[in-house]
């Protein structure tokens, strides 16, 4: 499209030379170029990478002031629920108050294929730092417009063919600490992009807080809430967003099948390096949407705008017939930064919890795999008896992930 532009602009040009000045040609070429104008910002794209990649905005999955795309009825490209405020200068989506969670979702699934979301928001409240909470999370997911209890009951129920009712409050406490995701349901499928502003696990000391980092599901792995999501997420950087003066801004890119998070904290107008991952592969037909939650800590949680742009990108024969179904991933960065090959997204559940009391490491049904001290083994353990765990000594600190 920008090639017959500039081609049209360049005969255009060529005629108007050629004619002779008077009032009437004169008002003839204005009109003209004020239509050439228009029809070049409706209908071609910025060329933001390279020669063979142009971005478009897509105004049915973005947001932005006075907000009118945003409401209850059939009309509205969005929606919102919980706590969330629809004020004149952005949307709260949770007040600096104990307690509270809102969302906006998208009602229209979004079946662009490459694409790049610029995120503006602001988060601040009252609190001192490290007394604040919990931060909000960016969505391209298979559920909208859920909480985190609709998913807790589902995966209860799920646990009660494997397990005899006596283990039950046992597995509910160990199972589900978490609840919920930034006001979002748990086990979600598809791509979550979190901005942590409080560090629940007391004991993690390589990450600095507010950190932004990026987990991909499928239904069946969940966010560990209570460890900050560090064994699942993709990896992710420090980003000290809350409680500045300028807005901040989040740039989510996903092209050929790769994921880049990218920030603008200072309000510089300048993209650092957050997260960079090939090999994610996302579904077509998911939703977008942004929510916040707050516990004992609270914050304001105000999401300004959500700007979604369509990438065009060159594409070989092979990878226009690729077909994806599933969420996955190929590659996780440990909280080391380092690269592990294909362990995360073929997975069930991942079990951290190690509890001295009894020695034992919890384990469930079907294959288990683990990996301590670098070693990795193979647990085929069978259901027989009451108990849904299995003594495991000295193993402190080891993953476990039950495969499918």
């Amino acid at each position: 499209m920008a090639t017959i532009v500039m081609k049209l602009n360049g005969a255009i040009y060529t005629t108007v030379m050629s004619l002779p000045y008077s009032p009437a040609n004169k008002i003839r070429v204005s009109a003209l170029l004020v239509l050439i104008l228009a029809f070049s910002s409706s209908s071609s794209g910025e060329n933001t990478y390279d020669d063979n990649t142009y971005e478009f905005l897509k105004r049915e999955y973005s947001l932005s002031k006075p907000y009118q795309g945003l409401g209850s009825s059939s009309s509205s490209h969005w929606e919102f629920m919980g706590n969330t405020m629809i004020m004149p200068e952005h949307i709260r989506l949770t007040p600096d108050l104990q307690s509270r969670q809102g969302a906006v979702w998208s009602r229209n699934p979004c079946y662009i294929r490459d694409w790049e979301l610029q995120v503006q928001f602001k988060i601040h409240g009252e609190g001192k730092k490290n007394l604040n909470g919990d931060g909000l999370a960016i969505w391209l997911t298979k559920e909208r417009m859920q909480n985190g209890m609709r998913s807790s009951i589902l995966q209860i129920f799920k646990l009660l063919i494997l397990c005899d009712m006596t283990m039950m409050g046992f597995f509910w406490s160990l199972c589900f600490p978490q609840g919920q995701v930034f006001g979002n349901t748990n086990f979600f499928t598809g791509l979550g992009v979190f901005v942590d502003t409080y560090p629940n696990d007391d004991k993690q000391h390589e990450r600095t807080f507010p950190f932004i980092s990026a987990m991909v599901g499928n239904g069946s792995v969940a966010y560990d809430h209570d460890h900050d999501g560090r064994f699942t997420d993709l990896g992710g950087c420090t980003a000290h967003v809350r409680n500045v003066e300028n807005d901040a801004f989040l740039l989510i890119r996903y092209m050929k099948n790769r994921l880049t998070v990218m920030t603008d904290i200072e309000g510089k107008q300048e993209w650092k390096d957050c997260l960079d991952i090939p090999g994610v592969r996302l579904p077509q037909g998911y939703y977008f949407g942004v929510s916040s939650a707050t516990g004992d800590l609270s914050d304001n949680h105000d999401l300004i705008s959500f700007k979604l742009y369509e990438l065009t990108v060159e594409r070989s024969p092979e990878e226009d017939q690729q077909e994806i179904t599933l969420p996955s991933v190929d590659y996780r960065v440990d909280s080391n930064g380092n690269s592990n090959n294909k362990i995360i997204h073929s997975l069930r559940f991942s079990v951290s919890y190690f509890t001295e009391k009894y020695n034992v490491c919890i384990l469930q049904m079907f294959s288990l795999h683990s990996s301590c001290g670098g070693r990795r083994k193979e647990h085929h353990h069978h259901f027989i008896s009451l108990h849904c765990f299995r003594r495991c000594a000295g193993c402190s600190g080891c993953g476990y992930y039950l495969s499918i």
